[in-house]
């Protein structure tokens, strides 16, 4: 079982409200480090940077959306089994697919609750601890 406070996290989103809400969740969780990134492209220089054991993000963002981020993530050797988890208010089975066409570990459709968010978070890392 992992513990929670070992879970590096990299959360991505263009809106800071939303990065703040997921920050607090995580925390509420066990989480305790927890890098942001306001868009695709920051995101990717930093998990280049400084590897993260899990990514959450947004799928609606400028620059590079979250599947552009996801397929980034996933041709890069060093990065390509960071666990990752597409955070949307879009739950359109064509989105669902392509992402999972991409290698996406999890899905969580925007309102979450930390309850949901812990089980997304189970159902990749195992029961957390």
């Amino acid at each position: 079982m992992p513990a929670a406070a070992n879970i590096h996290c990299l959360v991505v989103d263009d809106q800071m409200t939303m990065r703040s809400l997921v920050r607090t969740s995580l925390q509420q969780i066990g989480v305790r480090e927890i890098r942001e990134a306001a868009d695709g492209e920051i995101a990717l220089r930093e998990v280049i940077t400084r590897p993260a054991h899990l990514i959450i993000s947004d799928y609606n963002m400028p620059n590079l959306d979250g599947l552009g981020l996801l397929r980034a993530v996933r041709v890069h050797p060093p990065t390509a089994k960071t666990a990752f988890i597409m955070l949307t208010g879009r739950a359109d089975r064509e989105l669902v697919q392509q992402a999972v066409k991409y290698g996406v570990n999890n899905y969580l459709v925007k309102p979450f609750t930390v309850a949901q968010l812990k089980a997304k978070l189970e159902a990749v890392f195992g029961p957390l601890t």
